[in-house]
């Protein structure tokens, strides 16, 4: 018999942004083979996550996904959603509001973030009292003048694909020491889980280094960009259809609901989304090829293979939840009654 760390993690109750918790459990396995239907659901005290009342406090954690743990001797990461005490889910569980059990739904998020100093509470590359050059040296840059933080960004890099996540690349941004990263699944919920479970991994790792994430997506005022978390998505429909039409269709369902997609794209959003610094304004709505002032880019190698491929939602906030966020996305192309 083995002991294995089971690090179960989940989103609390603060709204309208929900943070991440996580504990670890300790369990003797023999020949454990890190998988979901090998592990039990668990319990917390969810009137500290804002989940419960002190006088029923009990949740239940259940495991959805699981990933083995790098930076720990026989340590596995178990991603779970929350459910009330008589096992249904929670209110703020919205991965199992999803309607995407068949998986049709593909997503790949471009998470972007500033990496900031504990010391300074400022983003790597800026000086204490002042700013450094304007923006258009950093983006993609490389040397110590204009790049900050690449140590740290790529042992995160290598800990999500040690991990087993489908990680796929990494970029520094327009902003100095603003970092991208990309995921991608096929299945919304599988591509929330990896986007949660990949941000877990790159706050722990802060801890080591003294540096803190902000998600916020207008961390720095003024000139500077901000930061999103690009959606990508497709269908069977827009993988095949072969149709301008259908593409202008499935797009036309977005207009209508704008702002409850709004609701769900992330806190302070309005603040990145001014129009400016590649992004459509807040309130407006727009589409078009190769278009990234738009509030959907419709990519160019979509249109070079015959309208078959996929759309890029822009609008989503580098702190929005890939479980609304896809699940808003779902809704809306659904709304189109294409099949």
């Amino acid at each position: 018999m083995a002991k294995i760390k089971l690090e179960y993690i989940w989103l609390d109750g603060h709204f309208p942004t929900q943070n991440m918790r996580s504990k670890t459990k300790v369990e003797e396995h023999e020949n454990f083979k890190g998988t979901i239907e090998e592990l039990g659901n668990w319990s917390f005290d969810g009137s500290s996550t804002e989940q419960a009342s002190g006088g029923a406090s009990d949740c239940i954690l259940k495991p959805v996904a699981i990933y083995k743990d790098p930076a720990r001797r026989n340590g596995f990461l178990v991603m779970s959603e929350v459910l009330s005490a008589d096992g249904t889910p929670h209110p703020t569980n919205h991965r199992a509001k999803i309607d995407d059990d068949d998986g049709d739904f593909w997503f790949g998020f471009e998470q972007e973030y500033f990496l900031m100093d504990a010391k300074t509470d400022l983003p790597l590359g800026f000086p204490r009292g002042g700013f450094p050059g304007p923006q258009g040296q950093y983006y993609c840059s490389v040397g110590g003048r204009y790049t900050w933080g690449r140590d740290f960004v790529e042992e995160h890099a290598d800990l999500c694909i040690d991990a087993g996540l489908n990680f796929e690349g990494i970029n520094q941004e327009v902003a100095p020491g603003q970092w991208e990263f990309q995921l991608f699944a096929q299945g919304a919920k599988k591509a929330g889980d990896e986007i949660w479970v990949a941000r877990y991994l790159l706050d722990r790792l802060t801890e080591k280094y003294g540096y803190y994430i902000e998600y916020h997506p207008k961390p720095v005022k003024g000139d500077w960009n901000g930061s999103g978390m690009h959606a990508n998505f497709s269908n069977t429909t827009l993988r095949t259809c072969g149709s301008e039409e259908t593409y202008n269709k499935i797009c036309e369902a977005f207009r209508p609901v704008t702002d409850e997609h709004m609701d769900v794209y992330g806190e302070f959003n309005d603040e990145r989304l001014t129009g400016l610094h590649e992004t459509a304004h807040v309130s407006d709505f727009s589409y078009g090829v190769s278009d990234r002032g738009a509030s959907i880019r419709i990519p160019i190698i979509t249109v070079e293979k015959g309208w078959k491929g996929w759309l890029e939602d822009r609008r989503p906030a580098s702190n929005g939840d890939p479980y609304k966020i896809a699940g808003r996305i779902i809704k809306t192309v659904k709304s189109a009654n294409i099949s």
